[in-house]
């Protein structure tokens, strides 16, 4: 019974902590896009854009 016990406190604990990692995730996030759009980037949308024009390498290499 104690070892159980231990295991939710465990399991509460890496629970909170994953919140609160999500939460600074959100927070940095947010504040990113808002810096960018105040600087007038685009690219503000949520989504990530390439640090270059040149197109994606194939996910899978070719068949011989």
């Amino acid at each position: 019974m104690f070892a159980y016990e231990l295991h939710q406190i465990r399991s509460a604990e890496l629970i909170r902590e994953a919140q609160n990692h999500r939460l600074v995730r959100e927070a940095l996030r947010l504040r990113r896009n808002a810096r960018k759009a105040a600087a007038g980037e685009p690219g503000t949308d949520g989504r990530s854009t390439s640090h270059s024009d040149r197109p994606r390498r194939p996910r899978f290499a070719r068949a011989a």
